[in-house]
């Protein structure tokens, strides 16, 4: 069973900030995130985590492995190098959107993200012992993107095509299994799930490939942190290159090509 600890990290008062004293250049403001998405991908990387950007004022973390004095010292790394600080909440459970859910409101809860005395908040709960499968790694990846779109297509389009793929996708995993997906440039989409089988992961590809028009395969990794699992998908999605199959668990006897 799947023991999933994830982190929000949530700018605090970033709204105010851009525009005080007076708004703030539009690349500064890019630049600051990006570096700090960074900052924060090699704190957590470091660590054996994953890290994702979604609105980059708000990011996600699979965190199995860090305790709270990890936390602590990532927060003191951000006050120490950026104008802004951050606040985090943590949470633990077999579906990675239940511990989001959680840690989310735990934030909330200490005040607004746009509230000016609202600073460093830390609360949440730690996975203290870990487990050989308590992450669950799934690497989605586009079959032939670059033949059929970055080839073929002005990058626009072909970036609307893959969007279109990650967002039936990542609706579809939140909504059925409760896992979490994220984009992670390319046509690579990462999502950490709870325990599902070979018929989950092929449903999902089905539903994308009727609501997107896009065809992908995915390669799952199970492991003790996301590092960990996450390298044995990305071993499991070679297998369905090599194999010409779907639908890869790291370890599994490969399935017959589709």
């Amino acid at each position: 069973m799947t023991t999933t600890q994830v982190t929000l990290v949530q700018i605090d008062n970033y709204g105010p900030w851009t525009v005080t004293p007076d708004p703030r250049r539009e690349m500064d403001l890019q630049t600051m995130q990006s570096r700090l998405f960074a900052d924060l991908a090699q704190f957590v990387g470091s660590r054996d985590g994953y890290v994702f950007f979604t609105r980059f004022d708000n990011m996600v973390a699979v965190t199995n492995g860090l305790d709270s004095a990890a936390h602590e010292r990532l927060q003191a790394t951000v006050r120490n190098r950026y104008p802004v600080t951050v606040s985090l909440g943590v949470d633990v459970a077999e579906r990675p959107i239940d511990a989001l859910e959680t840690a989310t409101g735990r934030v909330q809860n200490a005040g607004s993200a746009q509230d000016g005395d609202r600073r460093e908040v830390l609360a949440g709960t730690y996975r203290e012992e870990s487990d050989d499968d308590d992450v669950a790694i799934a690497h989605f990846d586009v079959n032939n993107a670059t033949g059929k779109y970055t080839d073929r297509l002005n990058e626009f389009d072909s970036f609307i095509r893959i969007e279109q793929g990650y967002a039936a996708l990542m609706r579809y995993m939140r909504e059925e299994h409760g896992a979490l997906s994220f984009f992670v440039g390319g046509d690579n989409v990462i999502a950490a799930c709870p325990d599902l089988d070979q018929a989950d992961y092929r449903a999902a590809i089905d539903h994308v490939n009727e609501a997107a028009d896009v065809d992908l395969k995915v390669g799952v990794g199970h492991g003790r942190s996301a590092h960990e699992a996450g390298f044995a998908a990305k071993h499991a999605l070679e297998d369905c290159r090599y194999e010409g199959t779907t639908v890869e668990f790291a370890g599994a006897t490969s399935a017959t090509p589709e």
